[in-house]
């Protein structure tokens, strides 16, 4: 296998050489193209990337002959946290959200026809596909209140619903959506959802709209409103067991939750280096702004909650590894919060030292200014993790054997 630091070292290397110098150029084409649109370049670029070996980097388990470097999720980190640099940049590497979570849970629970038919096509970078949990109508943070009906009829079943935040909505090859729906609704409340593979080219399916993130329009990777009009699939599509719909989207949910904080990390960390460079080169008040004790400031913050950040999730990376989703639930919650935080409080200063600049699309302070405070709404809001981790620490000490330790430290028992 292909060790970690030589794969790291060519993605370093290509980013440099191939992406950095067409970022412009993408965000050109993307701005006067309609959401979802490809230029030619991309597909040059994922021949060199698949040449290099720098293809499918993302999946530790992938099928026998399968194209792809196999990475634990510990050894992916660092290399998801260089592709958040550049927005676009994953989809060169075929390690883009939503689909390398999704390929993630097509290898785990798929069946030998769906593997087939959905997952091979996309390991070649041939299709595309969505993901679709989130109901505008319902409290969706409460997976419970998840309502997307799902009914038999026949020898297929029936979708009736609402979704919107699906991702890859209208992208070039764009082929199908994992919903997400209520197929048993007397059962026990975790046992009510299943997860469906639902072509896109299905009647009754109906994109509504692309849905702007705090005003931007994402054309490169766009968020899509759907409706689900008594959309009719085979039974087959089922993916994974019925009743067992959020146990088949934990598989994708806590890989996706590591991959979205070391990109968003990557991300702070190119702010942080716009901002050292706008500082040096921008005057005001008679002094370059690095000067400034208050931009000073916002540089050596970011720098320690970026490190913090990084070292919290890399030790969850490793949990995952070694513990799997359900045993490594804290550690991902933890790095939930933190990673948002931090990476919206860099997002926040460098649109200060990028002043007017940085509310605009010149930059690309504002775009990600705005996703990372969508990112604390992303796979559970701030206040489900917080509730979330204080649990699993108040049964943490609840188990803590020996005698407890307000008795033995504190003088004035009433305190207790």
């Amino acid at each position: 296998m292909t060790t970690t630091p030589t794969v790291a070292g060519r993605l370093v290397a290509f980013m440099a050489d191939e992406i950095f110098p067409r970022h412009l150029e993408m965000q050109a084409f993307i701005e006067n193209n309609k959401p979802g649109t490809r230029p030619k370049f991309l597909a040059t670029l994922q021949e060199k990337a698949r040449q290099q070996g720098l293809w499918n980097l993302g999946l530790p388990e992938l099928p026998d002959n399968a194209p792809g470097t196999r990475l634990t999720n510990t050894e992916f980190a660092p290399i998801a946290e260089t592709l958040g640099q550049i927005h676009w940049a994953a989809e060169v590497f075929n390690c883009q959200a939503p689909d390398l979570p999704n390929m993630e849970m097509l290898v785990k629970v798929g069946t030998a026809a769906q593997k087939e038919r959905w997952l091979y096509p996309m390991l070649d970078g041939k299709i595309k596909s969505g993901f679709a949990m989130t109901e505008p109508n319902v409290a969706s943070s409460d997976a419970l209140n998840i309502a997307c009906k799902i009914t038999e009829d026949g020898d297929d079943f029936v979708l009736n619903g609402h979704k919107w935040f699906a991702g890859n909505v209208g992208l070039d090859c764009w082929q199908f959506i994992i919903v997400i729906g209520k197929s048993d609704p007397q059962a026990e409340p975790h046992a009510r959802h299943s997860a469906i593979i639902v072509p896109v080219a299905s009647n009754g399916l109906e994109v509504v709209r692309h849905v702007p993130v705090l005003g931007f329009q994402h054309r490169a990777k766009p968020h899509g409103e759907i409706r689900l009009n008594n959309v009719r699939v085979p039974r087959e599509n089922l993916l994974g067991e019925r009743g067992k719909g959020f146990a088949a989207a934990q598989v994708r949910l806590a890989t996706a939750r590591i991959h979205h904080c070391m990109r968003s990390i990557g991300g702070a960390e190119l702010m942080i280096s716009l901002m050292v460079e706008r500082a040096r080169a921008r005057k005001a008040f008679g002094k370059k702004l690095s000067e400034h004790d208050k931009i000073r400031e916002f540089i050596a913050l970011s720098r320690v909650e970026v490190d913090q950040a990084r070292l919290l999730t890399l030790a969850a990376a490793e949990a995952l590894d070694a513990k799997g989703s359900k045993g490594a639930r804290r550690e991902i919650s933890m790095i939930k919060l933190a990673v948002a935080s931090a990476c919206y409080n860099v997002a926040d200063r460098a649109v200060q030292v990028f002043g007017a600049m940085g509310l605009t699309n010149d930059s690309p302070v504002a775009d990600y200014f705005a996703q990372m405070r969508a990112l604390r709404i992303y796979d559970g809001p701030d206040e489900v993790h917080v509730h979330s981790i204080a649990r699993h620490e108040f049964k943490r000490q609840q188990e803590r054997e020996g005698a407890p330790l307000l008795r033995l430290l504190c003088r004035d028992l009433s305190l207790q």
